[in-house]
């Protein structure tokens, strides 16, 4: 008895080694099938890549392509390529309005508070602090950022060039993921329908890379909305747009936006308030 358990217990020491290894031979084999790397190994690939033609102003998107392989077919579509790239940068400069009358039931009854007009002549010392030479100052036609861009105004060269804008006003782009408030995607779903065109629309007026003719940056004021201005900052660095409602902005508050002559984006400030004391920030 004593032999056959001796035996067993051999037998039962075999088998498990035996499972062990099958298991760690599966295991082995389940890492292989499931590969997955560390984003900051040479073998990670992004989950989204960037669209570098998102402005279609890649240049081998404008360009012709060449007829044949010959050199100077070869040398004239080269040439071609060369001049239709971008050369400067433009600085867009996104101004949200000053802190407004909520309790009006019109446009005009939106009038800025006394601290929206605080925060408006706080944000124009701001921007002439930076020593830029501004090339245009864009305003939406709401009463609420005329007045703000009026206030910015009289910090700036009185020959800047001045424009009004309707599709910058305020507005919903797009469904906010996840729906918050009373915008639901659904009860509301005509008034994403209406803004959302206008919204894109404006986008594509004022966001691109500088033409080839374009030789020095450039820098453009728009005074606008919260809204107008987070769905704007998502589209630019295409991050999805649905979450647009998920960014705070505060009332007069600065953000920065560089389209590269490449077609890169960079976000150089977020809703920048830093030059006003903390008693003048608000944000709704």
């Amino acid at each position: 008895m004593a032999t056959l358990s001796r035996l067993n217990k051999i037998a039962l020491l075999g088998l498990g080694a035996v499972g062990g290894g099958l298991a760690y031979y599966q295991m082995g084999r389940s890492e292989k099938q499931y590969d997955v790397h560390n984003s900051w190994t040479t073998n990670y690939t992004p989950s989204v890549k960037w669209d570098k033609n998102w402005d279609h102003r890649e240049p081998e998107s404008i360009v012709r392509p060449k007829r044949s392989d010959k050199p100077e077919d070869e040398n004239k579509y080269n040439e071609q390529i060369e001049k239709a790239k971008s050369k400067a940068v433009r600085h867009l400069f996104l101004i949200r309005h000053g802190q407004y009358n909520t309790e009006g039931l019109t446009d005009r009854e939106r009038i800025l508070t006394e601290l929206g007009r605080q925060q408006a002549d706080l944000t124009g010392k701001r921007l002439s602090c930076l020593d830029i030479q501004w090339d245009l100052l864009v305003r939406s036609t709401m009463t609420r950022a005329q007045e703000t861009a009026s206030i910015i105004a009289k910090h700036l060269p009185k020959d800047i060039e001045v424009t009004d804008c309707q599709l910058i006003e305020e507005g919903a782009p797009i469904p906010p993921e996840p729906p918050v408030g009373h915008w639901r995607p659904e009860p509301k779903m005509y008034q994403f329908f209406q803004d959302g065109a206008r919204i894109e629309a404006a986008f594509r007026r004022y966001f691109y890379r500088a033409p080839p003719e374009q030789t020095k940056d450039s820098y453009t004021l728009l005074v606008c909305h919260a809204n107008v201005i987070r769905f704007f900052v998502c589209k630019a660095l295409q991050f999805p747009p649905e979450g647009w409602l998920r960014i705070s902005l505060n009332h007069g508050s600065i953000t920065w936006i560089s389209i590269l002559p490449s077609g890169n984006v960079v976000l150089r400030c977020l809703s920048e308030t830093g030059h006003m004391e903390p008693k003048y920030i608000t944000s709704r």
